[in-house]
């Protein structure tokens, strides 16, 4: 990647990530990035295409964290208190990779209006699908059900940490992901 081209997407990241890909326009980014618009449009064909990057380039991060944060677990409990624990380090900013917390980049960016571009929101639901399957794959006893609730205790703690403000939301989430851990499997 040529370092324009880096220094523009990392740009538009952070800002497309602390304001919204809506509110954030492209002279904010050049403005920001202090290049010129013929280097952008070099490099990106229009406001949509650096918006997939910057999902690209979040989702990159974002995973590598996560692996990083939940690879070496021995248990499902393990893993459980991994995940939790990592996201309250990111609520409470403490997770310098992924800067500082404004919720999540895909959430947002997918709420932020209903006719978003198909290819925006397809790239927003790929994540969540790539997040699952990291987490499943990282869990020591393949277990469906408890990958079905870490999914939506994270997504909910996620939500409840930025939308409330609760920092502590994830760590609440620990016990209750340990109960399902025990139960027997069930149906919905």
């Amino acid at each position: 990647m040529s370092d324009k081209r880096a220094l523009l997407l990392n740009n538009a990241l952070e800002l497309f990530y602390q304001k919204g890909t809506g509110t954030v326009g492209i002279n904010e980014i050049i403005a920001h990035s202090g290049v010129a618009k013929k280097t952008l449009y070099h490099h990106f064909s229009s406001k949509e295409d650096l918006i997939l990057a910057a999902l690209s380039l979040r989702d990159q991060r974002y995973l590598q964290w996560l692996n990083e944060k939940l690879a070496d677990a021995q248990s499902n409990a393990d893993l459980i208190r991994q995940l939790f624990n990592a996201l309250n380090d990111w609520f409470n900013d403490r997770a310098t990779e992924l800067g500082q917390f404004r919720g999540c980049f895909f959430i947002n960016t997918a709420g932020e209006s209903a006719t978003l571009d198909p290819q925006i929101l397809n790239r927003c639901a790929s994540h969540k699908v790539a997040v699952r399957r990291l987490i499943t794959d990282c869990l020591p006893q393949p277990n469906d059900k408890l990958v079905d609730g870490l999914c939506l205790l994270k997504e909910g703690a996620t939500t409840s940490a930025f939308v409330q403000g609760d920092k502590q939301a994830a760590l609440r989430c620990i016990d209750i992901a340990l109960a399902l851990d025990t139960q027997a499997p069930f149906s919905v």
